[in-house]
């Protein structure tokens, strides 16, 4: 922890002075007692803003591509569903193969960027109080920090399982330099206290400039709620029903709506808009999301792009499972196999994969090699999924229950879901969050708290130990957790390693 976590504050100054205008490196060679320290800087209405501002920015941190792979990738290939033709990315392969170690890269990036942010959540919930602002602002800055801060130990919780839970700044002479990790309901009641303030905050319901709005943090809400009612906490049917109503709250406030075409899903005229409730802020020209030349065909001279890595694609299992007929399915909706030659537009190729569409800029890779879109975290068809799960939980295969999966399933052009038993309703359900939310980091995080995992073959649900991926390796106990990063665990003698690794 001592490498991470001892800078932090100084860093957010940092990234604050720099969005204020000022330069960091001044500050930091600059002796002078006037210029802005920690302890100082907290005094105008824009200090607050630049203080959450950086918060964000770790959100950004895990996305990305290129010939070394991108830590989003560590989710989705732990769930034997995506493959690569990317040879030199080990963490991909590591993490494919189910060989996984404690100095993967893209695991150290998830420690790394999330205590960044919490740090940086930690001295604006600390400092901004203090500053003398009108106190509406004043009370939804601190609303949008700790919705981020939730954010970011909702991420460490279910990937590492029992986390140093920090609450307050950190320095070198902090007691709390070195921390142990707390329990993982410990940071669970953490979480939902923050998002319990956050809703409580005066935020709007929906902000179109990608900041955190009501609607956010009860959808995170909803969605944390759904994860405690199973593993590791199994709270049960108190927890689903908690799901069930945060959920129906989103969906009652008429604020959202599914996307009439896939294809609005990347359009970035559509950021921030319509179904995308929660995204990662990108822009073209200045600060352009980086995962397109990931989610391209190795080296076939389909994009405007000098670099065409394959790093991650869909299993053509999994892709075949789909039922007859779902137009997520069909080419070029979620997924892709046939494309035009960046040099021939006229000439069109099989690319012997499912490449992931749904994350495709077509501007970007046509032209412009600049994506302006976003990272989705969060959309509404997930909170429809959320609701038909937790209510059935709760009352069985209701009305209301079944017109939530069906309106992703219409969407889709498949039949509605009818008489099914409630363990049905259950699967039905379950499938429609593999289909709809596949490559979203959402399927790892489903597999963990259910204990389960999706069989291509068979279309059905087997135990997560055991399973066995379509390509030969097998589900351990140990692979419900990802390992603590090593540097991590050899600068603090209070964290002990996952288990099996």
């Amino acid at each position: 922890m001592k490498r991470n976590l001892k800078t932090v504050g100084q860093w957010m100054l940092c990234t604050a002075l720099m969005l204020s205008g000022a330069s960091c490196s001044d500050f930091l060679e600059e002796s002078d007692q006037s210029n802005f320290t920690v302890e100082n800087y907290f005094t105008k209405p824009e200090h607050a803003t630049s203080a959450v501002n950086s918060i964000y920015d770790a959100l950004k941190t895990t996305t990305g591509g290129g010939f070394g792979g991108a830590p989003w990738m560590m989710l989705e290939f732990a769930t034997g569903l995506a493959n690569t033709e990317l040879g030199q990315a080990v963490n991909s392969i590591f993490v494919r193969n189910l060989v996984n170690n404690s100095d993967n890269e893209y695991g150290r990036v998830y420690w790394v960027s999330s205590y960044k942010g919490i740090g940086n959540a930690n001295l604006a919930i600390a400092k901004i109080p203090g500053i003398s602002m009108d106190e509406t602002a004043k009370k939804k800055v601190l609303g949008e920090a700790r919705f981020l801060r939730a954010w970011y130990y909702y991420n460490l919780v279910r990937i590492f399982g029992k986390v140093p839970l920090i609450t307050e700044p950190v320095g070198l002479t902090s007691e709390n330099l070195y921390p142990e990790a707390a329990t993982e309901e410990a940071v669970y009641n953490l979480i939902v206290a923050d998002l319990t303030e956050a809703e409580a905050s005066g935020l709007p319901y929906l902000d179109k400039s990608g900041r955190v709005s009501l609607g956010a943090v009860k959808s995170l809400l909803a969605s944390v709620y759904l994860t405690m009612a199973g593993y590791p906490l199994q709270k049960g049917a108190d927890y689903y029903k908690k799901a069930a109503d945060k959920a129906n709250e989103v969906i009652t406030s008429n604020q959202y709506s599914l996307f009439p075409s896939y294809d609005d899903l990347h359009d970035p005229s559509k950021k921030n808009t319509g179904e995308n409730i929660f995204m990662v802020q990108f822009a073209a020209n200045i600060q352009p999301s980086n995962w397109q030349t990931s989610i391209i065909p190795y080296n076939q001279g389909i994009s405007a792009y000098s670099d065409e890595t394959g790093a991650i694609f869909a299993n053509k299992e999994f892709v075949e499972s789909y039922e007859k007929g779902d137009k997520r399915a069909e080419e070029k909706q979620f997924y892709y196999r046939t494309y035009t030659l960046s040099d021939n537009r006229s000439q069109t190729v099989d690319l012997g994969g499912y490449y992931i569409y749904k994350h495709f800029d077509t501007a970007a890779q046509l032209t412009t090699t600049s994506s302006d879109l976003n990272w989705p975290l969060m959309r509404y068809a997930e909170i429809l999924l959320i609701y038909a799960e937790a209510q059935n939980e709760v009352s069985g295969p209701t009305p209301e229950a079944y017109e939530a999966v069906n309106k992703i399933r219409r969407r889709a052009n498949l039949p509605n879901l009818t008489g099914l038993t409630k363990e049905q309703l259950r699967e039905a359900v379950w499938r429609e969050r593999w289909y709809e939310l596949s490559f979203e980091n959402k399927t790892w995080f489903d597999m963990v708290r259910l204990r389960k995992a999706f069989n291509v073959t068979t279309k059905s649900f087997e135990n997560y130990v055991g399973h066995k991926f379509s390509y030969g390796p097998v589900l351990k106990e140990r692979e419900l957790l990802f390992p603590i990063p090593t540097a991590e665990i050899r600068n603090s003698n209070k964290l002990v390693q996952n288990p099996g690794y």
